[in-house]
């Protein structure tokens, strides 16, 4: 197995930012309404009046406007929660006035405004005003100023708290990723899977960075595994069993990692176009690497039982894979596992597909001939088996004598010709099973 072609296959992931994807906001809304105060002493909503915020912590500059609508109701998104604002509000027949002390996150403010002349201030005359420490029109009192600043610092704290954090997971994961690629390439697999794991421990739900560090480690995995069967297969046979073992226990880790990287991919809440874009390309690359995955502990016969735990992790490869080499590749590959297994009725479908795509696929004629014929056999049915020889003796006819399986199916159409009686037939077109 190139150990080369293994990582690349997790280098083309696309790693979200953390920090700027993580689910916390530095921003927050404020709204509330504006009315008029009578001559007889009621309160009526101001339609259309110009509410304007201004920045107060900083010397200059005036945030985006708007208009309260006809219940005198105004909104505003976007307010940075370390900031201090006062509002402007002005309007055909009202006094002007400001009105102090407004943060983000401030949801009932209610400003009251008397008869006017529609004066509408100046950025000077606010700043002028809001400097000052005049008494505001809404009647509150140093009270309820005070716990909303309480309040407010409290919102800020929280903030800064999960800025903090988000930063500190950013750093983790960034080192994670660099320290366990360093790794990898060096073939320090055991210190690579640590480093990924750091960086996945940092924060396991989080779909811009789990689901690419679930895939790195899924793949050193996978390698180290890979590794362990070669040494089981060639080395000091005292040491088969414990090297295979190895081999069994990397290569379901390395799926229990994929199938963790899919499931965070599959519970993310963003609507975000491009956010839904890379987990649909991390989605694309993690089945990859898992069918993969799958083909190898079961051709390796590291655990022949997962052959059946791999159809729904190909049949969601097959939807998102758009190279028809590729798809067929996988297919033959589904077919030739369920095969080797003994699932001969599942392997014989992922076959007929495989042909229905490409009806010379010498690959998939062996593989669907040899399952018919161990089907046919099984159940003795002798129209199996003569399907079965009917494709074999095409893939006889054609497939090189290097091929792996051309001995196989030699013996298997020698026993058919001659024990029981079967004559080969033009074999039919590929057809699905329904």
């Amino acid at each position: 197995m190139n150990r080369n072609k293994i990582f690349a296959a997790v280098g083309g992931l696309c790693l979200l930012l953390v920090f700027g994807s993580v689910a916390f906001s530095q921003t927050a809304i404020v709204r509330g309404v504006v009315k008029a105060k009578q001559a007889d002493g009621t309160e009526v909503p101001v339609a259309g009046a110009l509410v304007e915020p201004y920045r107060v912590d900083v010397q200059s500059g005036r945030a985006p406007s708007t208009k309260t609508n006809r219940r005198g109701e105004f909104n505003f998104v976007g307010f940075g929660l370390a900031y201090k604002y006062v509002l402007a509000v002005s309007g055909e027949g009202i006094a002007p006035t400001v009105y102090q002390n407004v943060r983000a996150g401030m949801e009932d403010i209610s400003i009251l405004v008397v008869a006017g002349d529609g004066k509408v201030y100046t950025e000077a005359e606010v700043r002028s005003l809001a400097s000052q420490t005049a008494p505001s029109l809404d009647g509150k009192n140093a009270e309820q100023l005070k716990k909303e600043e309480e309040e407010y610092q409290k919102q800020l704290e929280k903030y800064n708290a999960e800025k903090a954090k988000a930063e500190n997971v950013n750093k983790i994961v960034n080192a994670a990723l660099k320290d366990g690629d360093a790794a990898f390439k060096s073939k320090n697999y055991d210190l690579a899977i640590s480093k990924f794991d750091e960086g996945i421990n940092a924060d396991p739900e989080f779909e811009g960075s789990a689901p690419v560090l679930l895939n790195y480690k899924g793949a050193a995995l996978r390698t180290r595994g890979f590794e362990a069967y070669e040494r089981s297969a060639k080395g000091d046979p005292a040491n088969k069993a414990t090297e295979m073992a190895k081999a069994k226990a990397d290569f379901l880790g390395a799926i229990e990692a994929f199938e963790r990287g899919l499931t965070v991919i599959k519970n993310a809440k963003t609507t975000d176009a491009a956010v839904l874009a890379n987990l649909e390309a991390n989605r694309r690359n993690i089945l990859a690497n898992a069918v993969e995955t799958y083909r190898l502990v079961v051709r390796t016969k590291a655990d022949v039982t997962k052959a059946m735990d791999a159809i729904p992790i190909y049949d969601q490869y097959f939807i998102v894979e758009k190279d028809p080499a590729l798809a067929l590749k996988a297919r033959v590959n589904l077919g030739d596992i369920l095969r080797e297994a003994g699932e001969s009725e599942p392997s014989i479908a992922a076959y007929r597909v495989a042909l229905e795509a490409a009806p010379d696929n010498a690959d998939a004629m062996a593989g669907i001939g040899l399952s018919l014929f161990n089907l046919g056999v099984i159940e003795d049915d002798k129209a199996k088996m003569q399907e079965g020889l009917n494709f074999m003796q095409k893939f006889a006819d054609t497939a090189p004598d290097s091929h792996p399986l051309k001995t196989s199916v030699k013996e298997a159409v020698e026993y058919l010709k001659t024990e029981q009686k079967l004559a080969p037939q033009k074999a039919a077109p590929a057809r699905r099973r329904t």
